[in-house]
């Protein structure tokens, strides 16, 4: 991996006074890019696949950065009679933002700890207060300041030692979620001289104040794979390997329980967990066991008094359930039920304090909270009102409390924290977002849940919102969005962005497809591996139910996605191309086969269990007969606009680069197939809060100009 931006300024630089000469290589007679075929057999299980583009993963080589520059430079070039509107449309999203705002502080450890931006800057910044919430503010970390020389910047994994005068973090400058750890005195504002490279950027604090546990990855595959115990002062080569996970298919982690007692490290999969717990103030003794790995088993922890809390799925419980167990007996042959399963209601997560613990439940696929106290006196659910709306747990540290923090959104309605005392059931809102400017009203808008029929037969929820003014008559553009992988729900939310859509005359449609979890776990497994394709036929036959119900047309649908939600883009592109207007495709993961197969890529061999193995001919031939990639078919394709990074860690580069090359030689219309890139940026595109308003600001305005609403 090349990182240094400079190298990359000077590489550049060279390529555009070579541009004559190179540009032979691949441009076709219009001034649409047209990559080099170079072809490149690819065998398994006896079957050959011809990849023409197989050479643009060559990141360092020159031709390369120069047929990327091309894309970029054709997308800016057709797309410069847009910069105008693209302007307004930044503005206008920013304006409805409040740039000086803060969090509400939260209580941890006797100091109340809060972020807020300042207007006009791109970072954040992370402050306390001592004891009182009208005290002194302590800044710990201007990330405007420290963003300062990059491109990019992300810190993340702030942790700040028990006796409160020490803070870890890490930052990353190239957008490859790759972090550095550092360690701050916050006393006396000094950054130590400790630098640990290559890891997650979180890391967790002993009871001493000065041994640090962290991540490790692993530099090729970036799989988070060691954990390590680092002492303040000490070259982190002299670090100690503490646990070394092996098996290519986990990720390993390391935190701290909510009673401060045990750190903990983790081991996942897909499928399967397990965990090691150590004493937070035994520095040098050993972790030991929780309950070993058992293919299938999953479970996560939670320490109580004298007990463990494990949600788990132990037993066939497909929702999960949970138990508890004694300290000296963690094996999983000890654990006892505490919360039975429910077929019909999925069991999402506990939060424990001294005298309650709450339950966050899906039933139906609406979020429920539900308060319980430990001595069984009483027990409710917190009351909610319509069927799009999001309600979460938020950050409560404290242990020793009665107050929930919790926060509610609806697709119609702003986000608000909540403390709600769970004594007294009294609620207060500590605060709801702004909507700056004098255009919005909450009540100009409409929401509701809808269902459409697959194809066999299931019921698949969608979340809609529009404005009060914009007739269902068929004729209104509407824009359709979908992750389906992972067990990942999107749920109904509030987006001040989405304003300029609805504002506009869209439609906005969340399609809760199989393949998240939104109407429980067995909706995950019914699109996931060998059912994977349920996914892409949900979100197709959404679409007809839209269209068929007069909520929009073919003339006006358009289709969203990222990362895997691009996946789904890329079959749905390849499936239904006629039902879509056009198409944005974010960071998408297209090249499924040859991706899998490849190890050395980062998370490939996590990914078994969600996608299967392509080393076993079974998923090999079924992810080939979906794969974006190799299924580009001589069809007309809608209008494409195709984002992604130069450092993507997620999906790389050259699965974007390769799919609009091929797209380029099969597509039989002259509709819009853009691709730009970010040579800067990673997954996650932009880290500054405003230049990410930017590239939403692109999106829209390519929707709106095919909708001919461009002025």
């Amino acid at each position: 991996m090349v990182g240094n931006k400079l190298k990359y300024g000077f590489i550049i630089s060279l390529i555009f006074a070579a541009s004559c000469k190179m540009k032979k290589e691949y441009m076709a007679e219009s001034n649409a890019p047209l990559a080099t075929k170079k072809p490149k057999k690819l065998v398994k299980h006896g079957d050959v696949r011809v990849d023409n583009y197989y050479w643009l993963k060559e990141r360092e080589d020159n031709a390369v950065i120069s047929y990327l520059n091309e894309e970029k430079a054709y997308y800016e070039e057709n797309t410069k009679h847009t910069l105008d509107f693209q302007s307004v449309l930044f503005k206008e999203i920013k304006s409805k933002i409040k740039e000086d705002d803060s969090s509400v502080p939260y209580k941890q450890n006797g100091y109340w700890y809060f972020s807020k931006y300042k207007k006009g800057k791109e970072y954040v910044i992370y402050s306390r207060r001592k004891k009182e919430i009208q005290a002194p503010e302590e800044i710990l970390f201007d990330c405007n300041e420290m963003a300062a020389d990059y491109e990019y910047f992300s810190l993340g994994g702030l942790s700040v030692s028990p006796d409160n005068t020490l803070a870890a973090f890490g930052v990353d400058t190239v957008s490859r979620r790759q972090y550095t750890i550092q360690i701050k005195n916050l006393l006396t504002g000094e950054i130590y001289a400790d630098k640990i490279e290559n890891t997650t950027g979180s890391s967790v604090w002993a009871a001493d104040n000065k041994t640090l546990y962290y991540t490790k990855k692993d530099p090729v595959t970036l799989r988070s794979d060691k954990i390590y115990k680092h002492t303040i002062g000490t070259s982190p080569k002299e670090d100690i390997l503490v646990f070394h996970e092996k098996d290519e298919t986990f990720n390993t982690f390391v935190y701290k329980t909510k009673s401060k007692k045990y750190i903990v490290i983790g081991s996942s999969s897909t499928l399967t967990s397990e965990f090691q717990i150590l004493r937070a103030d035994d520095i040098n003794g050993e972790f030991k066991m929780f309950s070993k790995r058992e293919r299938g088993l999953e479970y996560t922890i939670m320490h109580y008094e004298d007990s463990f809390y494990i949600l788990t799925n132990k037993d066939k419980a497909t929702n999960f359930k949970l138990m508890r167990t004694k300290e000296g007996s963690t094996a999983s042959n000890n654990w006892q039920e505490f919360i039975p399963h429910r077929p019909n209601v999925l069991l999402e997560d506990v939060d424990i304090f001294k005298e309650y613990y709450v339950v966050s439940e899906r039933d139906n696929g609406l979020n429920k909270l539900k308060v319980v106290r430990w001595d069984g006196t009483d027990s409710y659910y917190l009351p909610f009102d319509n069927e799009t709306y999001t309600a979460y747990v938020g950050t409560n540290p404290d242990f020793d409390t009665e107050i929930l923090r919790y926060g509610y959104n609806a697709m119609t309605t702003p986000s608000s924290v909540i403390d709600f005392n769970m004594r007294t059931k009294e609620k207060e809102v500590k605060k709801e977002q702004e909507v700056l400017g004098n255009t919005f009203d909450k009540a100009n808008y409409k929401s509701e849940r809808i269902w459409a029929t697959a194809r066999d037969g299931e019921k698949i929820p969608m979340s809609v919102v529009y404005h009060k003014d914009t007739k269902l008559d068929g004729n209104s553009p509407l824009l359709q969005y979908a992750y389906g992988s992972y067990g990942h729900t999107v749920d109904p939310y509030f987006s001040t962005i989405r304003l300029s859509l609805l504002d506009r005359g869209f439609v906005y449609v969340i399609a809760h497809i199989r393949g998240g979890e939104y109407l429980g776990r067995n909706w995950y497994e019914e699109g996931k591996l060998l059912k994977k394709k349920n996914t892409f036929t949900d979100f197709v036959d959404c679409s007809k139910f839209l269209i068929g119900n007069n909520y929009t047309s073919p003339e006006h649908l358009y289709a969203s996605g990222g990362s895997a939600g691009g996946l789904l883009m890329g079959v749905v592109l390849n499936i239904a191309p006629e039902l879509y207007k056009g198409v944005i495709a974010s960071v998408p993961f297209v090249d499924v086969v040859t991706t899998m197969l490849d190890d050395t890529i980062p998370l490939t061999t996590g990914e078994y269990d969600e996608w299967g193995n392509p080393n076993d001919k079974e998923y090999y031939e079924y992810m080939k007969s979906y794969s974006p990639y190799d299924n580009i078919k001589k069809q007309a394709y809608p209008n494409i606009y195709i984002s992604t990074g130069l450092h993507d860690s997620q999906v790389q580069y050259w699965e974007p680069a390769k799919w609009i090359a091929k797209l380029r030689d099969y597509k039989t219309d002259d509709n819009l197939l853009f691709l730009d890139i970010n040579m800067d940026a990673g997954h996650g595109g932009a880290s500054g809060r405003f230049e990410a308003l930017k590239e939403v600001a692109k999106e829209y305005a390519f929707l709106l100009d095919l909708e001919k609403k461009v002025p």
